[in-house]
């Protein structure tokens, strides 16, 4: 198994974003928006870990990094939840390992893309008992998320920021409004912004990420 990406801040870091990528994509792919980042973020560390090679049923059965093997498209993704769990005990591990660092989880925050960032929000909304001190949900959904389930009140108060590309051709917007919607029905602190793009990451919402990131750490100050 792959070793995370860690990349240091230049000042001590008291900040962490864990960021996983999505399906075919390696702990290199957000390597220079982490970077991009720490310009205005100079005590955050990121993390990027590195999801493990295995094969894909809709994709002909081909091995690539995957946090979990998706079975169908539609109507809904059907996934492989055992390996689900797996990553999420992975990225668990993550972030205790910050923790016992000397970050404080209140200081930790959860960044996922597509598959990534369904495997952030089972963990951050149903697995992870501590605290976080936010999440970020770009273009992603959560196939775990179900409409009988009743969220403590600790997890109401974890800000969540969904980030969409409104003609995103992978994981239709429409999934992401769901999961969007699911947590603000339920309290939670939930943001949602459309992008003019598709599946992918554009200048302008790495700006915004950094300018909730800023706000986010400077009241956990």
């Amino acid at each position: 198994m792959h070793q995370p990406l860690i990349i240091e801040p230049r000042q001590k870091a008291d900040a962490c974003v864990i960021w996983l990528h999505g399906l075919g994509a390696d702990r290199y792919d957000f390597l220079p928006v982490a970077e991009a980042l720490q310009e205005v973020l100079p005590s955050t560390r990121f993390v990027l870990p590195q999801a493990p090679t295995r094969a894909v049923t809709i994709n002909a059965g081909y091995a690539m990094p995957s946090w979990y093997d998706i079975l169908a498209m539609s109507p809904a993704r059907a996934i492989n939840r055992e390996q689900l769990e797996g990553s999420t005990l992975q990225l668990i591990r993550l972030i205790e390992a910050q923790r016992d660092s000397g970050i404080d989880p209140a200081r930790i925050i959860l960044a996922g893309f597509s598959q990534g960032g369904a495997v952030v929000l089972h963990c951050a909304f149903l697995r992870w008992q501590g605290p976080l001190g936010g999440v970020l949900a770009l273009s992603t959904y959560a196939p775990t998320f179900d409409a009988a389930l009743q969220l403590p009140e600790e997890k109401q108060q974890l800000p969540t920021f969904f980030l969409h590309g409104s003609q995103d051709e992978v994981v239709n917007p429409a999934m992401g409004r769901a999961a969007y919607d699911f947590l603000a029905e339920r309290g939670v602190a939930a943001a949602w912004q459309e992008y003019p793009m598709g599946h992918e990451v554009l200048p302008s919402e790495i700006r915004d990420i950094g300018y909730w990131l800023n706000a986010r750490l400077r009241l956990l100050c």
